[in-house]
């Protein structure tokens, strides 16, 4: 841990989980609303704390944490066979499992210290900015500023669930090759196309097995009463597709010949 920690990659990311927030608050103050509705999150952003804490996490989900996971998963093994450092590590003698187990750990505290990061960096941003008001939805439900903390907490609970799909993804793509840039870029690649196929609504019920199709499943979080169904889904299918993931870079890893 103390060694990714001092790593550039992992100051710029967690940097990155500061300053998007204030980039968003920049940009809310320097632009204008000029149709006054407020039919979604994004338009109820100045509504304090919990809603610009909120619309952090509309625009990370999708796109930014995938990214940053995808960082710290794929980049972890396949770094130290593009360092040649690998072997050395195995010839100590390390056991290969305990190897991964304690890269998945590392690896995994990072991607939920980097979501902790990002809403509540939201949170002290929109309460500074816009005040700790009720947090209000765009169907009119609101709720008190302790509630509101509940719920969001829930909504990170649910989104760092959902995304461990990612994570198995980005680590066995990074126990397959020596290149970093490959199992960060191919995790990333393969989310979006994840996303580009259920908006065809043509797959029908096939969509409902991709991954991704419940990534915006925390928005059940916000209403009341809670709304569990497809969160439930979608922390099953996240977990189910990661212990396949991890399941098979632990096959490939535990067979495969070392020479980097």
């Amino acid at each position: 841990m103390a060694r990714q920690l001092r790593r550039r990659r992992t100051q710029l990311s967690l940097g990155f989980m500061v300053a998007l927030p204030v980039i968003l608050w920049l940009a809310f103050s320097f632009g204008s609303d000029d149709n006054g509705s407020r039919s979604s999150f994004v338009d109820l952003a100045q509504g304090g704390a919990a809603n610009f804490a909120l619309v952090c996490l509309f625009f990370s989900t999708s796109f930014l944490l995938i990214v940053v996971i995808s960082l710290f998963f794929g980049d972890t093994v396949a770094s130290e066979a593009s360092w040649s450092s690998l072997r050395y590590l195995l010839a100590m003698p390390v056991p290969r499992l305990r190897l991964l187990r304690q890269k998945v750990v590392v690896a995994a505290l990072l991607s939920f210290v980097a979501l902790v990061l990002l809403t509540a960096t939201g949170w002290v941003v929109g309460a500074l900015a816009y005040g700790t008001g009720p947090l209000t939805t765009p169907i009119g439900d609101q709720f008190t500023p302790g509630t509101a903390v509940v719920r969001l907490s829930v909504v990170v609970a649910y989104v760092a669930v959902q995304l461990t799909w990612v994570a198995g993804l980005a680590f066995l793509l990074s126990v397959t090759t020596d290149a970093p840039l490959g199992a960060v870029g191919g995790a990333v690649l393969l989310s979006i196309v994840s996303q580009i196929l259920d908006q065809i609504s043509a797959l029908g019920t096939l969509r409902n097995w991709l991954p991704t199709h419940y990534s915006l499943a925390w928005t059940g979080a916000v209403v009341q009463p809670i709304r569990w169904d497809d969160m439930v889904r979608g922390a099953f299918s996240g977990l189910a597709y990661a212990a396949i993931f991890f399941t098979l870079a632990a096959l490939r890893f535990r067979r495969k010949d070392i020479t980097s």
